[in-house]
């Protein structure tokens, strides 16, 4: 029998699943949010754009989640989407989970005027293999996250 696989929007009866592999995602990256953190970005996926999530269901179990947001471009007309997390259960890897993930996004975020898609991901990631077929790397760009409470304490 071949898998089934099904990507939808999240919705309420997906929670429990959805933490479980949000979780994950942050542990996977040394990162670490307090409940309240996971309750909140629940609430903004539930309330729809411009933050969405979906996930993807592989023989009627959650998978993979994504979580993007859209938002205005400076210098084009049409908006752009800004793919914030992608995260597959590592026992189903490497079955074209993260492909379809990013394709529906991609098309969800064009059908809603937003199809300049980006992300980003350490430079090292096991997933940059897949990354460099789907997509072009901008050579060069620099990501920087500034805190305002880190710039104070330093100087």
């Amino acid at each position: 029998m071949a898998a089934m696989l099904k990507i939808s929007l999240l919705t309420e009866p997906d929670h429990t699943r959805w933490e479980q592999l949000t979780r994950a995602f942050h542990t996977h990256f040394g990162n670490d949010h307090d409940d309240a953190a996971y309750a909140r970005t629940w609430q903004r996926i539930l309330d729809g754009a411009p933050t969405r999530g979906i996930a993807a269901w592989l023989n009627g179990e959650m998978v993979g989640i994504a979580h993007y947001v859209f938002h205005a471009s400076v210098w084009h007309t049409r908006g752009r989407c800004y793919l914030a997390d992608l995260f597959v259960d590592p026992t189903v890897r490497r079955q074209g989970i993260a492909t379809a993930i990013l394709e529906w996004v991609a098309s969800d975020a064009d059908e809603h005027g937003f199809p300049g898609l980006y992300w980003n991901t350490l430079e090292d990631a096991p997933a940059c293999a897949l990354y460099d077929k789907l997509a072009k790397h901008n050579q060069g760009l620099i990501v920087y996250t500034y805190r305002r409470d880190r710039a104070r304490s330093d100087s």
